[in-house]
């Protein structure tokens, strides 16, 4: 029986991490030298999650943060958490580890008791050291040898109440800074294996074409090639050194004929196109019957969200390697996925191996927040190691790779229709959305959803990315139920069943275009009201927690009050992530004197329970800025027959010159529990920007990115 169990009949159900993986021994191990080893499912992508974990950690365990040390997620090690996205690595994941750190304290103090002949309550614990009465002590150290972790997770085991944690509201400095600093903590990208070769691959001229014909005598004078690889459509070449894996890509494309391939959207009329593709309809949500048509007042409006690249600074890279033994072939990758589980098993269905036989170890690398092509390439290095068995393989992509053939964030269609009362009061609200599905990473279904395995000589099939449930968070859906007070909505999606363009998740999912819309539309209904939008908002809005968001923000800003200077405007928006996460609100600045520039954020954020407020403030401000990126500059550009924007020229995102003040302002609860909140910040900026502009110029811009061009187009009409 487990010695730290207690009042089975009142326990909770655990965090769903520990139902998937409940041995505490595959999260947690104390070591006679002093430290504490912890081992997550979820991986750091820059957004300071190892930190908040080994507060957690450190509050449960009585022990000092330093002697937290923490594994990468690996397949081979790691409990299964999945992906680590949605940004509930502190709501999931950290539960767990309180949960799991509770247990073993409990365990410790048991055989501490029995070690001293005293009563478990008569025990203290103060960085690991465990004393009882008339200076009776011992430690976890001395003790780690003597309690086994060989338990399942309880239940009934209650963490500390909020009252007793010393670390967790503290802010604490991110772990992993220093080594990225001072080259201690390597990307993927700085890795160097002994006997490594590099690989490259080459991709068709536009998406769906195949390989017709190649002219191999063309490589045959560079030096350093060590092989071709080809299968069906799939071509790349390993070489000794990078530079000649360069050269020998260069001459692969003047060897290489292609024919085929997906015409691409219009581009110049994307509403259109997403309206006429063919699609599965669905109503996301319904509510009471709704006015008819002869509500006093009706407003439609009409909003566009572009394709969004995740555009990392680093493009992706892996290692792969493949072993033979008695037991057969093994194949370990070294990768900066978000899931390492679910990659291998995508891995698994292309290669046909066992999953066991398979090993993904992350290591970080250029984060992206969402399905860039770090899965893609995995695929790509394991496909060319499998030519030179025993060596490692490192494959990096180019940036017109990352740029190019990366998933990207869906465009979205959204229509919006009001209807007011006679004294301005929102009776029934429609909103319909026209997108690509949000989801296409790999482990989700019986066919694999990586790159290279659509262009092999026995393909897969295409993966149509799909939606999960509002229920989970929704994809394209996210957030398209509104929060205020409106007596009747329906809210409709209609996912595009066609994908020339591969899409798939990217922060905020469906969220940044759907608060974009609502928010936009918020202001303009108040506008059309002759309505302050604080106060309608608050008119419509009785969630006290939403209420406090704007009201700080607001205040922080001295909304109504402050000196707004000439050719700047101030818009307000907010949201709450999902509609079960972090609230945010939102007040920005807009200087329009030549380019669009925000000049200033003033944020209000509540996350519930905040375990390291300098991490939230980090992840609130990263995502702000990066929102303020998608809403004045990036979009996806393409013809029919490809996608055009690959270097940072025809790619702009923000510049440093260009990042905008911002201020942000915590509404602390530590006694509720924790929320996410890396993608709390992405739609209300764009939705606050967007009112920021028509308060400047009295006019409205529903398409993103805002840019000079648009706003002098909106000016026109």
């Amino acid at each position: 029986m487990n010695p730290a169990a207690t009042n089975p009949a009142a326990a909770p159900a655990l965090p769903a991490g520990l139902r998937a993986t409940p041995r505490l021994d595959r999260w947690l191990a104390i070591s006679a030298e002093g430290h504490v080893t912890l081992s997550p499912g979820k991986v750091e992508i820059g957004q300071g999650i190892l930190t908040a974990l080994a507060q957690i950690c450190a509050d449960e365990l009585d022990i000092a943060l330093e002697r937290v040390r923490l594994l990468p997620a690996a397949t081979a090690s790691s409990p299964n958490e999945g992906v680590t996205s949605g940004s509930l690595s502190v709501s999931e994941c950290g539960l767990s580890v309180r949960q799991v750190a509770a247990q073993v304290r409990g365990l410790f103090l048991a055989e501490a008791a029995r070690q001293l002949s005293v009563a478990t309550e008569a025990l203290s614990v103060e960085d690991g050291v465990i004393s009882g009465p008339g200076n009776l002590s011992t430690s976890y150290w001395e003790l780690a040898d003597r309690v086994s972790l060989a338990f399942d997770a309880d239940a009934a085991v209650r963490p500390k109440p909020p009252s007793r944690r010393t670390l967790a509201g503290r802010s604490a400095p991110r772990i992993d800074i220093p080594g990225k600093v001072f080259g201690t903590r390597p990307f993927i990208h700085d890795i160097v294996l002994p006997d490594m070769l590099h690989g490259r691959v080459l991709r068709p001229p536009r998406p769906g074409a195949t390989l017709s014909a190649l002219d191999e005598t063309q490589l045959s004078e560079i030096g350093g090639l060590v092989t071709l690889v080809r299968d069906g459509s799939f071509l790349g070449v390993v070489c000794r050194t990078e530079a000649k894996a360069d050269a020998a890509l260069g001459r692969l494309a003047s060897a290489a004929s292609w024919t085929g391939g997906f015409d691409l959207p219009d581009a110049q009329n994307m509403p259109s196109w997403l309206k006429s593709q063919p699609v599965e309809a669905s109503v996301v949500d319904l509510r009471g019957e709704g006015p008819g048509p002869s509500a006093p007042r009706r407003l439609v409006r009409h909003y566009l969200k572009p394709y969004l690249a995740h555009a990392s600074i680093g493009p992706s890279c892996a290692i792969a390697s493949w072993q033979e033994d008695q037991q057969g072939e093994t194949l370990h990758v070294f990768s900066h996925s978000q899931g390492v589980f679910n990659l291998r098993a995508d891995l698994a269905l292309v290669f046909g191996l066992p999953e066991n036989a398979i090993t993904v170890t992350h290591v970080e690398g250029a984060g992206c927040y969402g399905h860039n092509g770090a899965d893609d390439a995995v695929l790509d290095a394991a496909l060319l190691a499998r030519a030179v068995p025993g060596r490692p393989v490192r494959l990096r992509w180019s940036r017109a790779d990352e740029l190019v053939r990366s998933p990207f964030g869906a465009a979205m269609a959204i229509e919006i229709a009001a209807d007011l009362s006679e004294d301005g009061a929102i009776t029934g609200w429609r909103h319909e959305i026209w997108s690509n599905g949000y989801v296409a990473r790999p482990g989700r279904a019986d066919s694999p959803a990586l790159l290279a395995s659509f262009d092999l000589e026995q393909p897969f099939p295409l993966y149509i990315s799909q939606d999960p449930s509002l229920a989970t968070g929704g994809g394209a859906q996210r957030n398209a139920v509104p929060l205020y007070d409106f007596p009747s909505w329906r809210i409709a999606k209609n996912r595009l069943l066609t994908m020339p363009l591969r899409t798939s998740s990217m922060r905020a999912l469906g969220a940044f275009g759907n608060v974009f819309a609502i928010e936009s539309m918020m202001d303009e209904i108040a506008e059309e009201l002759g309505e302050d939008p604080l106060a309608f908002r608050l008119r419509h809005l009785s969630d006290e927690r939403a209420r406090a968001v704007l009201e700080r923000a607001t205040a922080m800003a001295d909304w109504g009050n402050a000196s707004v200077p000439d050719e700047r405007g101030r818009g307000i928006a907010f949201a709450r992530y999902k509609n079960t996460s972090a609230y945010c609100a939102i007040v920005a600045e807009i200087d329009l004197s030549a380019q669009p520039r925000a000049t200033q954020l003033w944020i209000a954020v509540d996350v519930g329970e905040a375990i390291n407020p300098d991490g939230v403030i980090n992840q609130i401000e990263g995502g702000a800025i990066q929102a303020v990126s998608w809403t004045l500059k990036e979009e996806v550009t393409f013809t029919r027959a490809d996608v055009t924007s690959g270097s940072w020229e025809s790619y702009p995102i923000l510049r440093f010159s260009e990042v905008p003040a911002v201020s942000v302002e915590i509404i602390s609860r530590p006694e509720l529990p924790p929320l996410g909140a890396g993608e709390a910040a992405q739609g209300p900026t764009a939705a606050a920007l967007a009112n920021a502009v028509h308060a400047a110029l009295g006019v409205r811009v529903r398409q993103m990115p805002i840019t000079r061009d648009r706003i002098i187009a909106a000016m026109e009409l």
